[in-house]
């Protein structure tokens, strides 16, 4: 039995019309490439994508229904550890803070408050989205914890990066270069939005940094074009987040960033 290939988001785009017509209701065709990788797309909602090439690509396309049960089983592995975990410590260590019952973890993402009980029901003011949800659950129950460092690295220096260095390249920095690319202003007002902070000891015109979650700190790099200069787009990681959060998690919190940042640019510029 031969073993379906699992694409990428430059594969599929590669065939797309390259046009960024939107019709397909996302900013750009890398962006639909990777929601069709991601699930959230289908190949079908390309209007210039023609149906033969819809079957080829179908035959490689790894089928959700093989995904789905893996993070079924993962997330039920997460809510048996958030049972025996010590709340208490587990506040004092990764940032969070206790309510006065001393059963709810409170943590702050991107500026919002999320509440975690004993039975790993999350609750927000804002809207709870699956790439939240399993990365924060995890970050709660991870084996092992460092205080923030202050020393920078790239994807691939975190522990398994390297494998997975490909598809965070083409569903994280590559997406978010083009969107900052389209609209200069996004990535200030993702500083006022999201409770981010502009540093400016690097070598870029714009440096922010980003706490997905407290110990979870994201530096954004961008270098805009000039003259015949490419721009450039880099994302770093606080060495501490290889020892508090596993790889894909990190993975799965910076697509999910990206993604919901094209949906700001659609609906704000």
């Amino acid at each position: 039995m031969t073993t379906k290939k699992v694409l990428t988001p430059l594969e599929i785009y590669k065939q797309l019309e390259q046009s960024n017509c939107k019709r397909c209701m996302l900013p750009s065709c890398l962006a639909f490439a990777a929601a069709v990788i991601g699930g959230q797309k289908k190949l079908e909602e390309c209007p210039s994508l023609p149906q033969g090439v819809i079957e080829q690509l179908s035959l490689k396309l790894e089928k959700r229904s093989t995904v789905e049960p893996q993070q079924a089983e993962f997330m039920a592995k997460l809510l048996r550890k958030i049972k025996d975990l010590d709340f208490k410590a587990v506040a004092k260590e990764r940032g969070c803070e206790l309510d006065e019952t001393g059963e709810i973890l409170k943590l702050r993402s991107l500026g919002k408050i999320f509440q975690v009980d004993r039975e790993g029901v999350l609750r927000s003011e804002c809207h709870i989205i699956p790439w939240v949800e399993a990365p924060l659950l995890s970050y709660l129950c991870y084996p092992t914890h460092r205080q923030i460092s202050g020393r920078w690295i790239s994807f691939r220096e975190i522990k398994g990066g390297i494998d997975w260095r490909g598809l965070f390249g083409s569903r994280c920095e590559m997406p978010l270069r083009r969107l900052a690319d389209g609209h200069p202003e996004l990535l200030a007002d993702i500083v006022d939005l999201f409770m981010g902070r502009e540093v400016t000891e690097f070598d870029a015109d714009i440096a922010l940094v980003l706490h997905p979650f407290p110990h979870i700190p994201v530096l954004i790099c961008y270098q805009a074009p000039d003259g015949d200069l490419g721009s450039e787009l880099n994302i770093f990681f606080d060495e501490c987040c290889s020892e508090n959060l596993h790889v894909k998690s990190l993975y799965t919190l910076c697509a999910g960033l990206v993604m919901m940042f094209e949906k700001i640019a659609v609906n704000h510029y």
